[in-house]
């Protein structure tokens, strides 16, 4: 496959008894199922649902984390999201940026204003690099809503609105990425000449 790692991102304080948990860890075991890295922000909620289900799976994990010194309103590493790779990050920035550079497309899940950042940066970097863009795949149909009022009330270009899908199941992610595999393959352009670390942002 083309995609060959995808990164979760989600609300840290989602409770393991609630659904989007629930439904996190279905999708990140049959991602693994399909022998797709699965990676996150190695902290708790939707990030440790990332981990365990690919575990159940016996898939690859991989988890980016902060320890923060001043930013006294973050969740830091979980002590039981334990992944068989990690990546420790001097601050917010730089581990999002690496969370971005891991994934060959993106799933996020309901969140907060954490999650509202990641996903600004994804999509923002999607609609730079239309074309060799990594996909994001938005879980939930609140993000209808969410998108009806960015495109009502803001200025959103066209292109911006074809780099993600939005799903409701795990069935669905898994038929997402299948279909945006199945594109990369047709149409990866290799004449990209790129030598910095620009690259890592694009496929």
């Amino acid at each position: 496959m083309e995609i060959k790692s995808v990164t979760f991102f989600g609300s840290s304080t989602t409770k393991v008894s609630e659904e989007d948990f629930i439904l996190a860890k279905k999708t990140a075991s049959e991602i693994a199922k399909n022998n797709i890295r699965v990676v996150n922000g190695g902290g708790p909620g939707i990030m440790l649902a990332a981990t365990k289900g690919a575990k159940e799976a016996n898939g690859q994990t991989t988890v980016v984390y902060y320890r923060p010194e001043l930013a006294m309103d973050f969740e830091g590493a979980s002590t039981v999201n334990l992944a068989q790779e990690s990546f420790e990050k001097e601050n917010y920035i730089e581990r999002t940026r690496k969370l971005l550079e891991l994934g060959d497309a993106y799933i996020i899940f309901r969140g907060g204003t954490g999650t509202i950042s990641e996903f600004g940066m994804a999509w923002g970097l999607a609609k730079l690099y239309f074309g060799h863009h990594k996909p994001l795949i938005l879980f939930g149909e609140f993000w209808e809503h969410i998108i009806t009022s960015f495109k009502k009330y803001m200025k959103i270009k066209p292109s911006a609105l074809e780099v993600y899908t939005i799903v409701k199941t795990p069935e669905e992610v898994l038929e997402a990425i299948k279909k945006y595999d199945t594109i990369l393959a047709k149409n990866r352009n290799d004449h990209i000449n790129c030598r910095n670390t620009e690259c890592r942002l694009i496929l």
